[in-house]
């Protein structure tokens, strides 16, 4: 099977002893492109040689990308089937399995579960795939089918939206690769909440499961407590504090159809009567709360990606900065502060300095009580520090 694969070859200054100590990329740079090579189909497979053309690998090549190829298995004689993906997806389920009691989590985590770019997340009998490299854009129906078949979903929906995708060359799509479409949002347990996913509509795959961990830790936090809840989706942080004993959760988003999701996870759990939401810019927001003389035991701020690529990162961090300067002076004294982001760019370093100076200029002092990152279903490859995006800084005021 493996010889009508064509061959790609490291140039030799070419770092070959990463890529087979586990590194998984190969950049365009670090890749003889000659004119055979440049008309390779993006999403070809192809077998990686070293400068000395000693094979290491079967990649996927996408020559429209910085990454030009994506190591999928180190040995040479892989073949990359539905059998192939069988294998991949039966082993990131046995590590969910022991995590979790229920079917409500991500499945796969791209690099971290050996299928580069590929992000699956389940809910229940319904699986979200974001093929966000070319190689899985072009064996999408292996993938979904050893998806169904090792799992059991009955639905697979494709999201082919957002800007990894664009920065492989693809194009933005949304397509049910098996079985039927969702009638409306999917009910989804966690942390003793209920939300409500837009797995056809909403951002990313519809929830965000990285935060669980965070959200239960300010569930803890938020007992017999007001709880202000900023860039709350349909929310995470408020629902999951109500569900912890909170007495009252304020979310805040700029999106309507977000919140009212929020809120019919709110009328499912029956604490409707403790949930209120704000549709505006969070700063606005922020700003317009202090002006109220409004006060909360716990605030949790967990915007979108401020700082997503290096050319942003100095914004990014002035924004960082700026939202723990305005939400600091809304936490009462002795109450909780929660700042997040999952910026590539935006290191834990810099983003904890940037919010420890923000709450300094709020005038407020604080400790940090712990640190958090994503949940054990998003496992990070040693080799890939920028799949460890997420960061959650908890300060005591």
């Amino acid at each position: 099977m493996t010889e009508t694969y064509p061959t790609v070859r490291l140039i030799p200054k070419a770092e070959a002893r990463a890529i087979r100590h586990g590194f998984p990329w190969v950049y365009a740079n670090e890749l003889v492109t000659d004119r055979r090579t440049r008309k390779l189909a993006p999403g070809t497979l192809a077998v990686l040689e070293d400068a000395n053309r000693v094979a290491m690998g079967v990649v996927g090549v996408n020559p429209k990308s910085k990454i030009i190829c994506r190591m999928l298995d180190s040995d040479p004689e892989a073949v990359i089937d539905e059998a192939w993906f069988a294998k991949r997806i039966a082993r990131a389920l046995a590590h969910r399995d022991r995590l979790y009691d229920a079917p409500f989590y991500r499945l796969a985590h791209a690099e971290a579960d050996g299928l580069p770019g590929v992000v699956i997340d389940r809910f229940g009998d319904v699986a979200v795939v974001q093929p966000n490299a070319a190689w899985a854009d072009a064996l999408l129906g292996a993938l979904a089918a050893a998806l169904r078949s090792i799992t059991g979903v009955t639905t697979v929906v494709m999201n082919g939206t957002g800007r990894a995708r664009s920065l492989e060359g693809l194009e933005e799509t949304m397509t049910v690769l098996e079985g039927k479409a969702p009638n409306g949002a999917v009910p989804v347990p966690m942390n003793g909440a209920m939300y409500m996913a837009d797995v056809m509509g909403g951002q990313k795959t519809g929830l965000f499961f990285d935060q669980r961990p965070n959200h239960a830790l300010a569930a803890r936090l938020s007992r017999d407590g007001d709880v202000l809840d900023v860039f709350s989706h349909v929310g995470g942080f408020g629902l999951a504090a109500l569900a912890g004993g909170a007495k009252s959760a304020l979310a805040v988003d700029g999106s309507g159809p977000a919140l009212e999701l929020a809120a019919q996870g709110a009328a499912a759990m029956g604490v409707s009567d403790r949930f209120e939401t704000r549709k505006g810019d969070a700063f606005d927001m922020l700003s317009a709360l202090a002006e109220e003389g409004r006060r909360f035991d716990v605030v949790i701020c967990d915007p979108p990606a401020f700082a997503p690529a290096k050319p942003a990162l100095e914004a990014g961090l002035r924004a960082y900065e700026r939202i723990a300067r305005l939400a600091a002076p809304l936490v009462s004294d002795g109450g909780y502060l929660v700042l997040c982001s999952c910026s590539h760019a935006a290191d834990l370093t810099r983003f904890r300095n940037a919010s420890s100076r923000g709450i300094g200029r709020g005038g407020r002092r604080g400790q940090i009580i712990h640190t958090g990152f994503a949940g054990p279903d998003h496992p990070l490859l040693p080799h890939l520090a920028e799949s460890g995006y997420l960061k959650a800084l908890f300060y005591r005021l």
